[in-house]
């Protein structure tokens, strides 16, 4: 190996993901709700927590409003 890299000239290239940052938050989420993507998960292959992701960013992008009436 080198000891020094021409860092100039190795031709960088944007991060093409460097859009789609991820920011960890806390969130509180019923048992029941991580069960269901823990089942969603399971049959799938794809870990409950990117599921999770997944169905929230698709409601962010059809932009879907929230429709709850209290009984």
């Amino acid at each position: 190996m080198k000891e020094e890299y021409d860092i100039e000239n190795l031709n960088p290239r944007k991060n093409p993901y460097s859009k789609r940052l991820k920011k960890q938050i806390t969130i509180n989420i019923d048992n029941d709700t991580i069960d269901f993507f823990k089942a969603q998960s399971d049959a799938c292959g794809i870990p409950y927590q990117t599921l999770i992701n997944l169905y929230l960013s698709d409601c962010a992008k059809q932009k879907k409003h929230l429709q709850m009436s209290w009984k």
